[in-house]
């Protein structure tokens, strides 16, 4: 693949996700309305237990890492967890915004695949 493609790939999943972990810390955009009482009891619960501000985290240090391209291999399996989330939270409760969960994790799934020499020693059996 060209390089000039995987940079921009790399650069534009890493801003997202920095805008939306920051957005989690720093709310300086307004959360939409969960469009059900049980996606709005799921997500107070996820803020109760401080969960949000873990992925929050993650995420933040995870945009930042693919700006900087250092330790994009291995951010790329960690985020994994979180655009499977994503996904599975808007398949089930939010299925009206599911394209939010599908681009992340379509944009997770390429920037694995982009990086699939650096697991290559890992899936050795």
């Amino acid at each position: 693949m060209n390089p000039k493609v995987i940079m921009a790939v790399r650069i534009l999943f890493g801003l997202a996700i920095l805008f939306f972990g920051a957005n989690k810390l720093f709310y300086f955009m307004d959360p939409p309305e969960p469009p059900t009482k049980t996606a709005a009891s799921f997500l107070r619960m996820l803020t109760i237990s401080k969960t949000m501000m873990l992925v929050a985290i993650v995420e933040i240090a995870a945009g930042i890492s693919l700006l900087a391209n250092k330790y994009a291999p291995l951010m790329m399996i960690v985020l994994m967890s979180i655009s499977i989330n994503a996904l599975l939270y808007h398949l089930k409760l939010d299925p009206k915004n599911i394209v939010i969960g599908i681009v992340f994790l379509a944009m997770n799934g390429l920037m694995i695949f982009i990086y699939r020499d650096h697991y290559k020693e890992l899936l050795r059996s």
